[in-house]
């Protein structure tokens, strides 16, 4: 069980999240109503046990596949544990995906209450957030046209206004920060330190960037295959999370060196047996008759 106080925003007991993986969807739907379908096991999370205080800063690492994207969609409570507990005490901001949830068809002043409701909340507490939210994202008279007429970083600058602006307990973001051009970068980062310092916001970064981590976070959990394998300050959790990927490297070296081999032989010529040359066949001389 993690140490819980007071200022625990965030705490898994012994979670693990297993997924039943069917042939097809028709398989899956019979799964849904027979339990004798067969299906295969795969862990996404084993066994996680940690806990976060209110206002930390978590940078979270590993590899592709490594659990990352599961530990979210259950702090978010998208999904829910098979075995284990999860706590959350807050209100939670996800930035997976800047643009998600938006309508391209409304205006953006009509998505920052379409969002707003989907997050949970009421008409007026986003009337109270607009302004902040419109400030922030600099649109200028483009808040009032379709999203669908935005560019790419329009429609960031109005996700991370949204979810920046309506003040989260809890920040999980997952690559967001990497969208956009570098001012806008640096605004979200003084942003981001703004509501740390001075909300006690609690702020999960799962990023591949090791310099961004250091930037932003103070702790660092790494994960692998699933399980939680280190948790301490962001520069031990760097160090451990770059052994990981060296260990990745040198593996995939070794087996690239065991395929050219392989690869030379079977480029290598053919060898001919030695034949001995055709004989040469001398022309019949013909005599001409004495006339």
């Amino acid at each position: 069980m993690p140490n819980l106080n007071y200022d625990t925003i965030i705490a898994f007991d012994n979670v693990s999240k297993i997924y039943k993986l069917y042939k097809n969807e028709k398989m899956r739907l019979l799964g849904a109503f027979f339990k004798k379908i067969p299906y295969t096991k795969k862990t996404a999370n084993k066994n996680l046990t940690f806990s976060i205080t209110r206002g930390e800063t978590v940078a979270i690492f590993g590899k592709n596949g490594a659990g990352k994207s599961t530990m979210l969609k259950l702090i978010t409570q998208v999904i829910y544990p098979t075995s284990g507990k999860v706590i959350v005490n807050g209100r939670v901001s996800a930035l997976l995906e800047l643009t998600a949830g938006f309508d391209p068809e409304f205006t953006g002043r009509e998505n920052i209450y379409f969002k707003g409701t989907l997050m949970g909340l009421s008409q007026q507490e986003i009337a109270n957030y607009e302004k902040d939210i419109i400030s922030f994202a600099e649109l200028g008279p483009y808040i009032d046209q379709p999203v669908r007429t935005y560019s790419s970083g329009m429609k960031a600058r109005l996700g991370f206004a949204i979810n920046i602006s309506i003040e989260p307990e809890i920040l999980i973001i997952d690559e967001a920060l990497s969208v956009g051009d570098a001012a806008f970068r640096k605004k979200c980062k003084l942003k981001l330190d703004e509501v740390t310092a001075k909300h006690q916001v609690t702020v999960l970064l799962v990023t591949h960037s090791t310099a961004q981590a250091k930037t932003l976070c103070k702790r660092g959990l790494v994960l692998k295959d699933g399980a939680l394998i280190f948790d301490g300050n962001i520069d031990d959790a760097i160090v451990d999370y770059e052994k990981t990927l060296a260990k990745k490297k040198k593996k995939k070296s070794i087996l690239n060196q065991k395929i050219e081999p392989v690869a030379e032989k079977s480029k290598a010529p053919a060898v001919q047996a030695d034949v001995p040359p055709a004989p040469v066949e001398k022309p019949v001389e013909t005599q001409t008759p004495n006339a």
